[in-house]
């Protein structure tokens, strides 16, 4: 444990600090990594966090961390607004939790376990199920040969396997995590603020040459780190301009699809808080997790959520009569210039080895490269993961896990006429450590997605 990373040891240096700092600016930060014993750390590898704001402008970024892998990082930040300005690292965990947890990962499925409800006329049975069981049972196997995505149920005596019906998740008392390992993600020693002592940094506007004037945002912009800030609450990209647009009539005649997890599940909600005219269908399905569908005649605006398919962590009961990979879903879809289509998978992803996500991603990619060829009119976007709170259960929802997943998808999805809609980074310039942040940072990623289709 000592000669782990402490926060309180680090030492962070501003390089060429001046009284005054002129908006636009870079602030440039050392850091020097140590061990509870003070001693100089010798290499990377830590999960930092780094954030500015200005709570009294409602403003905030995130800053970009340089790893140069010998216990050193730079810092940088970009002075956005004028003002007093905080500046934030976080030390989330260090790089001793990091390959913990990352060790950790990937050694198991069972952190998180599925019960299936089989139905058959009168009799209900529940039977343990998974991606992978380890158990000499028979098995039903429920699988998309195409994709190589299966999933596992014990099979229950005397039923079919099509008597699957739903489906909840429960968290098993399994960790992969040494006694001492899981010591580092006590409450006390994530999410430590390493720039405690800093004074608030004064940006002023100095005399400046007026902005260019950037071009609007649309489909296809590459992303900066940042990629832009937050000011009197409402979210400014860096590459390009963002107008407000009338969801309304932005929306007409579209047919969009939300597709993946509960955070794009809150797009749903959101637009049917301020559409008064769009009117929920009924699907005759219970619970949070069921399909919707959302339809406004007069305008004919459609919009549909629906989740995606194993693993699907929840200990609320879900229907998994209808349940698809969202690749089937894809390629269901015909797609054309009205048509929208939003993915966002992640969260629940994280308890479970890396190569379930990787696999997932790539099937994604292959199902939207098949929509664009006959259809490459079709507007795509992929939503990131959200930041989530800091201190619960570590090892199976670190936001860790979550950077991973975030880097694979940009990595993956790069080549594609795709747009990226970064809730990654909004979510750190917002400050929101929430699964489901709140209502006005959903309606600037939404307004992100209104720019793109008006």
């Amino acid at each position: 444990m000592n000669t782990t990373t402490s926060a309180t040891h680090s030492k962070a240096t501003i390089l060429n600090p001046r009284d005054t700092y002129c908006r636009g600016d870079q602030l440039d930060i050392l850091l020097e990594m140590r061990d509870h014993l003070g001693h100089r750390k010798q290499y990377g590898g830590d999960f930092l966090r780094a954030r500015m704001s200005s709570p009294a402008l409602m403003a905030g970024a995130s800053g970009k961390v340089t790893d140069f892998n010998n216990g050193t990082y730079l810092v940088s930040f970009t002075l956005f607004w004028e003002g007093q300005v905080s500046l934030s690292l976080l030390l989330i965990h260090p790089s001793e939790g990091v390959s913990a947890l990352w060790s950790a990962r990937n050694q198991g499925y069972d952190r998180v376990i599925f019960i299936g409800h089989f139905i058959n006329g009168t009799s209900q049975v529940h039977s343990e199920c998974g991606l992978v069981l380890n158990t000499n049972a028979e098995l039903c196997q429920y699988l998309d040969n195409r994709d190589q995505e299966a999933f596992y149920c014990v099979r229950p005596q005397h039923m079919p396997c099509a008597a699957l019906t739903h489906m909840h998740s429960e968290n098993k008392k399994v960790s992969y995590l040494s006694k001492q390992e899981k010591s580092l993600f006590e409450r006390s020693n994530v999410g430590v603020e390493i720039m405690e002592k800093f004074n608030t940094i004064s940006v002023s506007k100095c005399n400046k040459e007026t902005v260019a004037k950037k071009e609007k945002c649309k489909v296809g912009m590459t992303s900066t780190i940042p990629s832009g800030h937050v000011w009197r609450n409402t979210w400014n990209p860096v590459s390009c301009s963002l107008a407000t647009v009338k969801m309304k009539e932005c929306l007409r005649g579209k047919l969009i699809y939300l597709m993946g997890d509960s955070t794009i599940r809150q797009w749903m909600e959101y637009f049917k808080a301020s559409i008064n005219t769009l009117k929920s269908v009924d699907l005759h399905e219970s619970g949070k997790l069921q399909h919707q569908l959302a339809v406004d005649l007069d305008r004919n605006i459609n919009i549909q959520w629906q989740k995606h398919c194993y693993p699907l962590v929840g200990s609320m009961t879900y229907s998994v009569k209808e349940m698809e990979y969202l690749t089937r879903a894809i390629d269901r879809t015909g797609g054309e210039k009205n048509t929208v289509i939003v993915i966002s998978l992640g969260q629940h992803f994280r308890p479970f080895p890396i190569d379930v996500f990787i696999r997932r991603a790539l099937n994604v990619h292959k199902a939207i490269k098949r929509l664009l060829l006959r259809s490459p009119d079709t507007m795509v976007i992929i939503k990131t993961e959200n930041i989530r709170e800091m201190y619960n259960d570590a090892e199976r929802f670190s936001d860790f896990h979550g950077y991973i997943q975030y880097l694979i998808i940009k990595d993956i999805f790069q080549d594609l006429s795709v747009s990226i809609i970064d809730a990654w980074d909004i979510t750190i310039a917002y400050g929101t450590n929430d699964v489901h942040p709140p209502q006005h940072v959903v309606g600037n990623q939404i307004n992100i997605l209104l720019n793109y289709i008006c």
